[in-house]
């Protein structure tokens, strides 16, 4: 049979991933004081043992104001270096390229953790650092109704600023990386910059669109310059938010980032405001539309996401030209053996030898020795259909 486009291998510069299941970037707000720990190794092992062909470490920070939570992973010393090695050197031994994402919180810094509420923190004696972990944004305009006012950033500090992303990114490269996004979506302090709502500067860093974009820019240029030429730049986007920012401006962003070394845009939306814009509504697929219109009309190599479930449903997303790869997120979290399921269903052949030997043994002489087992991702029970 034909190979499916899903598991067709995919080359950007010097790196090739084996399939085009991308692990998408999640917070896990596991982190001790910056550092990753026990629950990072074994949460991204598991998706590498999957077989994923790219597994995406969740968004690190690049200095310490930019962490939402007190479990924000980060990568502003050097210090941080050999514990994202060690998650890296996991990824690629069990046969993924390992990948990262760099970002900063902005104004939506200092906050409690998802499950906890995640409203803004309480100033307590367990952070000592409180007045340092400052928020910082483009403007002093607060995001959501309650949220305290963010401290907006002088002229002279945007470069510094500007150098804390290039820093973080020798730092990935140093810890064995082969892929970094850039964090510029979901109203972290990126987009905050893109924002009109969020930025009222009247400098050089704010008014007109291109002037709004020039952080962003200067982001990539910076990282660019320092990232390794024959490794891949990703850059996530809020294509549309409901706030000032749509779609248009996403195709025109991507076009410049393009021309300054990113390499795929990763389409997501929202963030600025609360939910997810009126025109992506989640119901599956919903984020699809975005990365198919920056792919056409950027263009540029996109990366799909949003409630991407289903084998087929990956696939008719590739064959359709809308993306050149797919993010699962939470589907791979309930379920992380995602992508060598999606092989079986889709007819592959080998479809298990994308997981390591320990694994793919046993899977694979249980499959030739019981003809009609299903496994359980299959069907609702034995009784069931």
């Amino acid at each position: 049979m034909t190979l499916p486009l899903l598991f067709t291998p995919w080359t950007k510069r010097g790196v090739t991933l084996k399939n085009r299941v991308v692990v998408a970037p999640m917070h896990q707000y596991a982190a001790d004081h910056g550092f990753i720990t026990d629950w990072h190794l074994m949460n991204a092992g598991r998706f590498a043992a999957g077989g994923a062909g790219m597994v995406m470490v969740e968004s690190t920070k690049v200095e310490r104001r930019g962490c939402g939570t007190l479990g924000d992973t980060g990568l502003w010393d050097d210090a941080f270096i050999p514990g994202m090695k060690r998650v890296a050197d996991l990824i690629r031994a069990n046969g993924s390229v390992p990948a990262i994402q760099i970002g900063h919180s902005g104004r939506k810094a200092r906050r409690f953790r998802p499950w906890e509420g995640g409203a803004p923190l309480l100033q307590s004696p367990a952070i000592t650092d409180w007045e340092a972990w400052e928020l910082v944004a483009p403007s002093a305009e607060i995001g959501d109704a309650g949220d305290p006012m963010p401290r907006a950033l002088t002229r002279d500090e945007i470069p510094k600023l500007v150098q804390h992303w290039a820093d973080a990114a020798r730092r990935a490269d140093a810890a064995g990386f082969d892929v970094l996004e850039i964090h510029a979506a979901h109203g972290y302090l990126i987009h905050q910059f893109l924002s009109p709502s969020a930025n009222r500067r009247n400098d050089d860093y704010g008014g007109s669109e291109r002037n709004r974009m020039r952080f962003a820019l200067e982001v990539v240029e910076a990282v660019r310059a320092v990232w390794p030429t024959h490794k891949p730049l990703f850059m996530r986007f809020s294509v549309e938010d409901d706030a000032g920012w749509d779609v248009e401006q996403s195709i025109r962003l991507a076009a410049l980032v393009g021309a300054a070394g990113v390499d795929v845009v990763d389409c997501s939306s929202g963030g600025i405001t609360g939910g997810p814009p009126k025109a992506a509504r989640p119901g599956y697929g919903y984020q699809v539309p975005y990365a198919r219109r920056l792919r056409h009309e950027a263009p540029i190599a996109t990366m799909a996401v949003g409630l991407i479930v289903h084998a087929d449903q990956a696939e008719a997303i590739l064959q359709a030209g809308d993306a050149d790869l797919v993010a699962i997120g939470r589907e791979i979290l309930y379920n992380p053996n995602w992508p060598t399921d999606a092989a079986r269903k889709l007819g592959v052949d080998g479809a298990f030898d994308a997981m390591p030997q320990a694994q793919s043994y046993w899977l694979e002489k249980r499959a030739k020795s019981v003809k009609d087992m299903e496994p359980s991702t299959y069907r609702r029970g034995l009784h069931q259909a």
